[in-house]
């Protein structure tokens, strides 16, 4: 080891996954919906002045709280914003999770916990997923520094009932829990309305799916006036322009036409359970996803065979090579055609596969 290195911190990164430059692909990995973002956005993105890009922006980002604010019947002091809700995550481990004590998350869940748990040194338990891969409420009332886990869950895309949820809630109330709902736009029910009831919740969102703006990095969290004054005190030490012009006014548009986007969910959703019929059809198991992907395991088929042979035919889906799970396939919901042209090409495989 070089000298200097002893004082490097060192951290397993998390894997993302992956962005093919393939233009024949089916693109069905990263959760990313298939559909445009609002009109309003493009508008707003030909009508940008570049001349504005040399002034910094708003680090309030005042106008984008003021919109979700008034969206989802908020005061603008329950807003937090941040570049993705991975931003907005990451700003709350380091803001929230300060007791010594281990926080607590699911074994199987978005992997990035673990990472920012040990970036920023925090101690961790990972309760296990009982066997139907569902969150069991009572191994989280035990004492612990903080709760975080998404609803719907990832990659399972379970969705666990909102009294199960109040319950942690309230068990837990002299720590923080965060229920992290990057995919609850697609049939799950929020838990924004419990940060009236409890001071100790925070719950964060995100643009990248239900509102398709991935590539834009637009994240968003709603708790009680103090524990955003918390938030943007570490965001304001830590980069105080942290959210572009562009970002901010585009977000905002996104925000504005509702309908679009509850137009944008219903087709999403649509698509969803068309594709777990077909999947069912077909023999697969399936988890009764919430979210804007299946998570799905065939009986006969091996997971990692099936995931390279829709590589090598420009499908990409998601594989992970993890206890528990090496034997299951998450699949994003693309347009009807594109989840069309997946199905037709799972069908045609499994046919032709021999037996073993």
């Amino acid at each position: 080891m070089i000298k200097w290195e002893a004082n490097v911190r060192k951290v397993v990164p998390y894997t993302p996954g992956e962005q093919p430059n393939d233009e024949k692909m089916i693109k069905l990995n990263t959760n990313e919906n298939p559909y445009p973002p609002a009109p309003g956005v493009e508008r707003v993105l030909r009508g940008m002045d570049a001349d504005a890009l040399r002034l910094y922006p708003d680090p309030t980002a005042g106008e984008l709280v003021r919109t979700i604010a008034e969206a989802y019947g908020l005061k603008e002091e329950q807003v937090f914003v941040g570049v993705g809700s991975d931003d907005v995550l990451a700003m709350s481990f380091l803001t929230f999770f300060n007791s010594g004590k281990p926080i607590l998350f699911p074994d199987i869940t978005y992997s990035f916990y673990d990472v920012w748990a040990e970036l920023f040194r925090i101690p961790y338990k990972r309760p296990a997923l009982d066997e139907h891969f569902c969150i069991r409420k009572e191994d989280y009332f035990a004492e612990n520094g903080g709760i975080v886990f998404p609803n719907p869950n990832a990659p399972t895309g379970l969705e666990m009932a909102q009294s199960d949820i109040e319950e942690i809630v309230r068990r837990n109330q002299d720590v923080i829990v965060m229920i992290d709902e990057a995919y609850v736009d697609f049939g799950a029910q929020s838990a924004i309305p419990l940060i009236e009831k409890y001071d100790n919740l925070l719950v964060v969102q995100t643009f990248s799916k239900s509102r398709s703006m991935a590539g834009m990095r637009i994240g968003f969290a709603c708790g009680n006036p103090a524990l955003i004054k918390y938030l943007n005190d570490a965001k304001y030490s830590f980069n105080s322009y942290t959210m572009n012009r562009t970002a901010i006014s585009a977000g905002v548009e996104a925000v504005r036409d509702r309908e679009y986007f509850e137009d944008t969910c219903r087709k999403i959703v649509e698509t969803r359970e068309w594709a777990k019929q077909e999947l069912e059809t077909l023999g697969f198991t399936l988890m009764d996803s919430k979210a804007n992907f299946i998570f799905a395991s065939h009986p006969s088929c091996p997971a990692a065979e099936l995931y390279q042979a829709l590589r090598d035919a420009h499908i990409y889906v998601r594989y992970f090579p993890k206890e528990r799970i090496d034997n299951y396939l998450r699949v994003t919901i693309g347009t009807k055609q594109e989840m069309q042209v997946f199905i037709d090409f799972v069908k045609a495989y499994l046919s032709g596969r021999q037996p073993g």
